[in-house]
């Protein structure tokens, strides 16, 4: 027993003194930058949406839906260009064959659900919309809405195609959910070239028994994004510009 907790203990230690070497490159805000945000959306951030029974703790402890307007918000007064990536299911969605564990209960719990990819009906205040404080800055000229990724990542979206054509190369990332749809944002933009920082405060994770996905999210933005902000961080460096 001595022997493997001794054991523990040293790997622990040389696990902790390899993260604390990790370089950290650094992220420097200037004209090619754009802000993206994943699922600023009820089902997420609102206490009626149907995943708030799981994210709403982390949600609330890291103060992820001031931190998301604080960055609309600096975005608006900067006329910096915000890319907004949104969850929805369509009715043709829920007749998928294959799934994984958290798609088949997204769609058991109607998450992100809308009538028709032409129709708005319905839509209004459901978990599909935006919150309500968000309204009045995604509708401003300097917020585009790509396309809607069906699971995590942007792969089935127009995201990438629009920050090319927009001539952007570095994104400031933050949304829902950590370990999910911003993760996956933020593995995927790598891939395809961009310069990625993670705004770690401005997003929040699923907490189950024995399960912290945003915890696990952190370790990945570290280990994986240029650079880590918070929030209160990227907005002092966002107002200066």
């Amino acid at each position: 027993m001595k022997n493997s907790m001794m054991l523990i203990a040293g790997l622990f230690t040389a696990f902790t003194t390899v993260f604390a070497q990790l370089p950290d490159p650094g992220f420097t805000i200037d004209s090619n930058t754009a802000i993206v945000i994943t699922d600023p959306q009820n089902d997420f951030l609102s206490p009626n949406g149907v995943a708030w029974g799981v994210v709403g703790e982390s949600v609330q402890e890291n103060n992820t839906v001031a931190h998301i307007e604080a960055l609309f918000k600096v975005a608006k007064q900067k006329n910096i260009t915000v890319f907004v990536s949104p969850h929805y299911y369509y009715p043709h969605d829920h007749t998928w064959k294959i799934e994984g564990a958290l798609e088949t209960l997204m769609h058991n719990i109607k998450m992100f659900d809308r009538t028709d990819a032409l129709s708005t009906q319905g839509f209004e205040g459901s978990g599909a919309d935006w919150l309500d404080k968000y309204k009045k800055y995604i509708n401003e000229g300097n917020v585009i809405v790509t396309n809607p990724h069906k699971i995590y990542g942007p792969e089935s979206n127009d995201l990438a195609l629009q920050l090319r054509k927009h001539g952007f190369n570095k994104v400031i990332l933050a949304g829902m959910s950590a370990n999910l749809c911003t993760e996956s944002h933020m593995r995927d933009l790598v891939e395809e070239g961009f310069e990625v920082s993670v705004v770690k405060d401005a997003t929040a994770g699923a907490i189950l028994p024995g399960m912290n996905a945003y915890e696990a999210a952190l370790i990945n933005f570290r280990m994986i994004a240029s650079h880590v902000f918070s929030t209160e961080e990227v907005v002092k460096l966002l107002k200066k510009l």
